[in-house]
């Protein structure tokens, strides 16, 4: 069944010939009424359709976004087809989103949006409405905006994440790489533009891929700024943003990149690099050597997860761990609750997830149990993955050790990995779809 976003644009293709009969009859039509513009279609995506007036929006949002950083504008049509791109993927994630059962509700958005005003200083919500407003921001746009985002990070830790495997080889090959290479005392700040290859491309995509990225190195060896390139080229997520990656530790950055950067000074550009999800150009913002010695606070947790799923809605699965909470207020031991009915990997432990290191875990599970006491503990918390109720067994402060390096060679895998599967999903998703342009018509 066609969604009301479709009817209604159908509807609108059903009444435009007989508005157009109707301006060519002006003896037909009340000559002081003005027929107002109707908009139209630029894109389909499977049932939903993309509209004139929303790629407009977007538009005037990126180029606010673009001037307020400073950067200049890319070609108008280049930039046109560059987000028309973005809300066809973040059409197809809403669409499989909504297929598989994620949603935000309303409370949990709100809770977000609160986290974001605090992030940024403000006393409140409503002083930070105030500030979109006095920027030209929507709010009811600017929270949907956010809805979105959550959907799509819970997409990703549901359908890419939590399939990763590590294996201890990599992370040994891994720690091996790295003593041998220069600079791994380094921290980089660095920039990024990607140009796609799509998966199972012909040599004639491969080609045209390696073209445009020649293309965007090309306008950078001529002085353009590395931002507004970017944007107009990357298909990074990051492009918008002038594909600032931050500062990351040199054992943060594939060997890919890091070889390059070797050979790199500040304020330089990188050649294009070749990797298997495309062709790559670095700009090296910034470098500072890293203290080797680390100091970090560890915590020994354990949790209890019900997952969510298709037969499982969210509703259903926080009412079962609230019921198993309750039980262990009463009395009931938090393991044995978590042997019966914890669906995570840990359950045969008594849910025991070890000592937790910041990062181990997603972000809204790191919040809620940084929040506790020894002893304590939490609410049901919500992930990715479904509901967890966590426990904090006891923590310590610990200098980096074997077993961290090897967890910290564990998270830039993961990151990498991550990163890969995430591009291939969405390339899977895109070519599963129906997509059809209608960017170039004219009436």
């Amino acid at each position: 069944m066609l969604r009301t976003k479709m009817l209604r644009v159908l509807l609108l293709w059903l009444v435009f010939p007989t508005l157009i009969y109707a301006a060519e009859q002006p003896g037909k039509l009340n000559p002081q009424k003005q027929i107002a513009p109707i908009d139209r279609i630029v894109a389909v995506v499977n049932d939903d359709v993309i509209t004139r007036h929303e790629l407009n929006e977007h538009l005037e949002t990126v180029t606010r976004q673009l001037q307020k950083q400073g950067t200049a504008l890319p070609a108008p049509e280049a930039m046109e087809k560059q987000i028309l791109e973005r809300m066809i993927i973040d059409t197809l994630q809403a669409q499989f989103a909504k297929e598989t059962g994620v949603h935000v509700d309303d409370t949990q958005l709100d809770k977000a949006l609160q986290s974001i005003a605090q992030e940024n200083k403000f006393a409140s919500l409503a002083e930070f409405r105030e500030r979109l407003a006095k920027d030209g921001v929507d709010f009811k746009k600017f929270r949907e905006e956010i809805r979105s985002e959550i959907i799509s990070t819970r997409l990703r830790e549901r359908e890419v994440d939590s399939k990763l495997v590590i294996s201890d080889g990599e992370i040994d090959n891994y720690l091996a790489t790295q003593a041998k290479l220069p600079g791994k005392g380094e921290e980089y700040q660095l920039a990024h533009i990607l140009v796609l290859v799509p998966e199972q491309a012909s040599a004639e995509k491969i080609q045209a891929s390696r073209v445009r990225a020649g293309q965007a190195l090309a306008r950078l060896q001529d002085g353009a700024d590395f931002a507004q390139v970017a944007a107009e080229f990357s298909d990074a997520k990051d492009a918008m943003q002038g594909g600032n990656l931050g500062m990351r530790p040199a054992d943060r950055i594939p060997a890919l990149f890091l070889e390059a950067l070797q050979k790199m000074h500040t304020g330089e550009i990188s050649p294009v690099l070749r990797s298997p999800n495309g062709f790559h150009i670095l700009k090296l913002i910034d470098k500072r050597s890293k203290d080797s010695t680390v100091v970090i606070s560890q915590t020994h947790a354990r949790h209890i997860l019900i997952k969510t799923s298709e037969l499982v809605p969210e509703s259903e699965a926080k009412s079962r761990l609230m019921e198993i909470k309750q039980r262990i207020e009463e009395g009931a031991d938090f393991a044995d609750q978590a042997k019966h009915y914890s669906e995570d990997g840990s359950a045969a432990q008594g849910g025991d997830l070890g000592w937790l290191s910041p990062g181990d875990t997603v972000p809204e599970f790191e919040k809620a149990m940084d929040a506790l006491k020894v002893g304590q503990i939490s609410g049901v918390v919500q992930s990715g993955f479904g509901w967890h109720l966590i426990q904090v067994i006891e923590r310590r402060t610990a200098d980096v050790s074997i077993e961290q390096k090897k967890q910290q060679a564990r998270l830039a895998i993961r990151g990498f990995k991550s990163e890969e599967a995430y591009q291939d999903w969405l390339r899977q998703l895109r070519d599963r779809a129906y997509v059809e342009y209608h960017l170039d018509q004219k009436n």
